[in-house]
């Protein structure tokens, strides 16, 4: 190690020390730990342009262990990008360009959020299967246009986590040889050794599951180098490199759980800047030998860039198509006439809405190239078999259909990897109960504003048979309860080809809630369900006059109100039928058009959702009622089902009757 490499490193170390100390908060321990391994792949390494942070085939780090985001922004900063010395003074503070963990479009040069353990790395899976389906899609004959790696840092408590384990497994099953992955093997959590609670051979395991492994000294710079160059090579298989750090390196707290999640403290602090030879009494200090060194890896990775556009050029004289194609996809732009090809379903048509969503899927699949997703196992059940299609497998990246097992938290995880770039749109698939286990990756694609669409389907006690452990009951609540997440419960086959062209349109992510019960198709006409869905509810069946009561539904209960509403009719009672697919689109419409749906002053209302009750309340009123399941299902059929639990013709006209007269 040269003594500028050294002066580097260590200048790493004490600003990454810097900064948590004057937040009074954070992780030392990894960055003083690390340092080594980021310098070598922001400057050795990685193909990257500071001043271009979006460039396409820019290398991608993913900070899985975010927790030690203080190095991530210590190396953004010094490599160029928009972040200065005070925003690292910042860190953690209101307002800030450097937030305790990692966030996607918050800070540049961040790939992608993490902080929960086992994400990035699942995320970094994604990422790399995105770069193997765009570099077969656009690279023509010997002109490599997208040509990257993907590179991770993670920490034994990612690999901990189960998550981190599926997607490994499904990482290796691919062969994903441009994924390369550095475990900072120090051996301590936060209550203390690793011995307490992890003591498999993470190698043995990560071998088992198809990945080169490789072994460094995580202080030996040309260790880490020659490790790296040699993953690289590997084209067949993913590579963990495992580095032995010290937790805290250079601290009095070395080795110990104490560096982990807490600041040095003044005097330690002073004592780890002798050690390394700066001023304990200077802060945030970076000497002039480093910036200089820094500048000049700037001035190579620009020259990496210019030589990639100068190819790109050339690429776009002789493939203007193809081209094109790839600027319309970077600006989200959708081909024309996407959803031409969209089925036309009748009145004759009764099915499930999961049937009537593999019948739109497939259809869209032929119009967007980049609309790709699979199942956890469940195609068959979920319709999410692109049929035209080949499999996306090891030999083949042309195909489009992914079949991740029986691994959804890592399903859900590597979408949002696929879809960090906006180019491509993936989908996950699955039973709406069992969003349970995708529940953290979903919260982070709504924090990152992901355009994933994910395809739920058995989505009530309509399930039957099987019982209440596959039978939704507060996963729409959940699912609802995440900000920035929209969720869709089409009523029947038409309004589910509407939810799909708001998922395809979506800038954030989106769930389809579909049964698995035949529904009959609704008579309004498909360009009033495509608007009315488009707002979130709309009025499906309307009185002569002004109503005496709301009928208001979503999913399958939609036909039930549908039906209650004509025998109401009967009796004399005039009725509104609201169809709700989306309380989140409702909620962004106007306060005008939200009356116009449901006027105030109209306050009987019903509202019917095989879920529970929560959050229906806001609609029904305090003089309506709610007909919802607040408790667990039961193994029967379906129809029994409804039938036991007030989801009847006679329940809704008998509950409208009471609080109409």
């Amino acid at each position: 190690m040269s003594d500028l490499e050294k002066l580097s490193i260590n200048t790493i170390r004490v600003l990454a020390a810097d900064m948590v100390e004057k937040a009074k908060s954070g992780h030392p321990g990894l960055p003083l730990g690390v340092a080594a391994i980021a310098h070598i792949l922001f400057t050795k390494i990685m193909n990257y342009n500071s001043q271009d942070p979006e460039w396409l085939n820019r290398d991608r780090l993913v900070l899985s262990a975010g927790h030690g985001s203080a190095l991530l922004y210590t190396m953004l900063h010094l490599s160029g990008y928009a972040l200065t010395l005070e925003d690292l003074e910042n860190f953690r503070q209101w307002g800030s360009l450097t937030p305790g963990h990692p966030e996607f479009r918050h800070t540049q040069g961040v790939e992608t959020t993490t902080g929960p353990l086992g994400q990035g790395i699942a995320n970094a899976v994604g990422i790399a299967i995105e770069e193997t389906y765009l570099a077969q899609y656009f690279n023509q004959d010997q002109t490599k246009i997208i040509d990257y790696y993907t590179y991770v840092i993670c920490g034994d408590g990612d690999l901990m986590e189960g998550l981190s384990a599926e997607a490994a497994s499904f990482a290796g099953h691919l062969k994903l040889g441009k994924l390369i992955c550095f475990y900072d093997d120090n051996q301590i959590s936060i209550e203390g050794s690793t011995d307490l609670a992890f003591t498999e051979d993470v190698a043995k395991r990560f071998e088992s599951y198809g990945w080169q492994i490789l072994r460094v000294d995580g202080n030996d710079v040309t260790a880490i180098q020659k490790a790296t160059l040699e993953a690289q090579k590997e084209n067949h298989k993913p590579s963990l490199i495992l580095a032995k750090t010290h937790i805290g390196y250079g601290s009095t707290k070395q080795d110990s759980a104490a560096a982990h999640g807490s600041p040095l403290g003044t005097e330690n602090l002073r004592l780890l800047k002798q050690h390394f030879g700066f001023d304990p009494d200077q802060f945030f200090h970076v000497p002039d030998q480093v910036k200089t060194y820094f500048s000049e890896v700037q001035e190579q990775h620009q020259a990496q860039e210019k030589q990639w556009q100068e190819k790109l050029a050339i690429y776009t004289q002789k493939y203007a198509q193809k081209a094109q194609e790839l600027q319309d996809a970077l600006a989200c732009k959708l081909p024309s006439g996407w959803d031409q090809a969209l089925p036309v379903f009748g009145e004759n048509d009764k099915m499930a809405t999961r049937q009537a969503s593999g019948q739109v899927l497939n259809a869209l699949a032929t119009k967007l190239p980049f609309l790709m997703g699979g199942s956890a196992d469940l195609a068959p059940s979920n319709n999410s078999h692109l049929k035209e299609f080949t499999d996306y497998t090891s030999t083949n990246h042309k195909g489009r259909n992914f079949h991740f097992g029986v691994r959804e938290h890592a399903m859900a995880a590597i979408i949002n990897g696929m879809a960090l770039n906006g180019i491509l749109q993936p989908y996950a698939a699955t039973f709406l109960v069992f969003s349970d286990y995708m529940k953290p990756a979903l919260r982070l694609a709504a924090l990152m504003n992901l355009p994933t669409i994910y395809i739920f389907t058995h989505d009530s006690i309509g399930v039957g048979e099987d019982g209440p452990t596959h039978q939704p009951i507060e996963h729409l609540a959940m699912l609802r309860a995440i900000p920035n997440f929209t969720v869709l419960r089409p009523a029947d086959a038409k309004e589910t080809a509407a939810a799909w062209k708001i998922a395809i349109q979506s800038k954030n992510p989106v769930a389809l809630a579909l049964t698995r019960q035949a529904l009959p198709v609704l008579v309004n006409s498909q360009t009033e369900i495509d608007t009315g869905v488009s707002k979130g509810a709309y009025i499906l069946v309307e009185p002569s006059s002004t109503p005496d009561l709301i009928l208001i539904a979503t999913g399958s209960e939609v036909a039930l109100a549908v039906s209650a509403e004509k025998e109401l009719s009967k009796k004399g009672i005039k009725v509104r039928v609201v169809s709700m697919p989306s309380q989140e689109l409702f909620e962004q419409q106007s306060l005008e058009y939200q009356h116009q749906v449901l006027p105030p002053a109209i306050k009987r209302r019903l509202v019917i959702e095989t879920g529970i009750s929560q959050g229906w309340d806001r609609y029904a009123t305090d003089q309506g009622v709610i007909i919802a399941i607040d408790h667990f299902g039961a193994s029967a059929p379906g129809n029994r089902l409804m039938q036991e639990f007030g989801f009847t013709v006679e329940n809704v006209v008998a509950q409208a009757l009471k609080i109409t007269n």
